[in-house]
């Protein structure tokens, strides 16, 4: 029996979704917004107390990127957009 292969976008909302859950006891929240196959570089938004949390750019960093870089070898970087 083949293994099917989930999509690119598929991978990102399962590896988005695994760490969810831990934006959302603060309050906060994470939006797949894009994904640019060209330069590895996944777009997210940050969402509810996440927004606006003056830590928002270590979150994304040491949290939501390190943790999809790991699970997603075609992401090379994240960047937040508004």
């Amino acid at each position: 029996m083949q293994k099917i292969e989930q999509n690119i976008e598929e991978r990102i909302e399962k590896s988005l979704d695994d760490i969810r859950g831990y934006l959302q006891e603060d309050g906060g929240n994470v939006e797949f917004v894009g994904y640019d196959d060209s330069t590895g570089v996944l777009y997210v938004r940050l969402t509810g107390s996440c927004a606006e949390c003056p830590f928002s750019i270590m979150t994304l960093r040491a949290g939501i990127e390190r943790y999809v870089k790991s699970e997603i070898e075609e992401i090379f970087r994240i960047e937040q957009v508004k």
